[in-house]
């Protein structure tokens, strides 16, 4: 088995999710749905089930962080580790150039 996970579209997955939103009422749960659906829709039952549930907090069905909140979150982790990055070689630099201009070493 390939353990690349698939690339799907945008297209394929909002299709998907639709397709199970609205068939859920037939089914005692997100999971069992997605279980029987999945292969019919040739997608990932895992990849399906956590779409439909991104699904449901991005419309306020459950809770949880929206795909907006979750990109923001992903662009400030990145931001504060650039942040730290820079901020550990200032350190580096101003102790570099308190011993240069240290006038005891000379």
């Amino acid at each position: 088995m390939d353990s690349m996970p698939k690339q799907y579209t945008p297209e394929v997955k909002s299709r998907a999710v639709s397709y199970v939103m609205d068939r859920m009422d037939r089914y005692k749960s997100v999971y069992a749905a997605c279980a029987e659906m999945a292969p019919k829709l040739n997608v990932g039952k895992e990849s399906l089930r956590r779409w439909v549930l991104q699904a449901q907090v991005d419309a306020g069905e459950r809770t949880g962080p929206s795909s907006e909140e979750l990109a923001e979150i992903k662009a400030l982790k990145s931001k504060v580790k650039d942040l730290e990055e820079a901020n550990e070689i200032l350190k580096a630099s101003a102790i570099f150039f308190a011993r240069e201009l240290d006038p005891r070493r000379h």
